[in-house]
């Protein structure tokens, strides 16, 4: 594999994750147990799975009425968005 193959890998995985822990959360919180910490979600965003927090908060209808992932989830996604299409347009 090259090395954009596991770029891609890699974000299709924190993606993944990322879209599970929104879920496991939203059935934590349901049955009263202990919840995933936000700071986590957040911090998996960040690494690459803000497609798949943003997109699982919309399909488990969780932490949509809370500002912070509301406007922090896209927000994060549009940026990691920008981030790419520099660096693959750009001559590194």
């Amino acid at each position: 594999m090259n090395n954009a193959q596991w770029i891609v890998l890699y974000v299709l995985v924190v993606t993944a994750l990322s879209f599970i822990l929104v879920g496991l959360d939203k059935y934590q919180a349901k049955r009263n147990k202990q919840r995933v910490p936000e700071i986590y979600l957040f911090f998996l965003a960040l690494l690459g799975g803000s497609a798949g927090a943003w997109s699982a908060m919309y399909f488990f209808h969780h932490k949509t009425r809370k500002l912070k992932f509301v406007v922090g989830m896209p927000l994060i996604f549009f940026a990691q968005v920008i981030v790419a299409i520099f660096v693959v347009t750009s001559k590194f």
